[in-house]
């Protein structure tokens, strides 16, 4: 669904500052902190982070592992630490009270973050 997505195309500013507000309506799950919930708004940014990275790390391991370049040994940690990361996450999320759906921004056209 290319027509969803924004393609890069050198443009007036005002026709990026037109692409853009066309994004804000369609931007649910946004991160709102206010002083009442800071802890939380906060806790889902970086949550939200962490989990993108760890799964990149996922994705970058898989191809690794597929790829033959690492011994059985680097294997059996890499798949203990990317499992005590999600259990980490897990807890993490549990404390802040959060979702795996929380954590998954919707950037409008863009698509979802997660």
């Amino acid at each position: 669904m290319i027509d969803d997505k924004i393609l890069f195309r050198a443009g007036s500013a005002d026709e990026i500052i037109e692409e853009l507000e066309k994004i804000k309506p369609g931007i649910q799950g946004r991160i709102i902190a206010t002083p009442d919930n800071v802890d939380s708004g906060l806790a889902k940014l970086v949550l939200t982070l962490i989990e993108l990275i760890r799964k990149l790390m996922e994705k970058q391991a898989m191809r690794r592992i597929e790829g033959g370049s690492l011994t059985d040994d680097q294997i059996e940690n890499l798949g203990e630490t990317l499992m005590k990361l999600e259990n980490k996450m897990e807890e993490l999320k549990k404390i802040f009270n959060l979702t795996d759906k929380d954590l998954n921004l919707n950037l409008g056209p863009l698509g979802d973050l997660l």
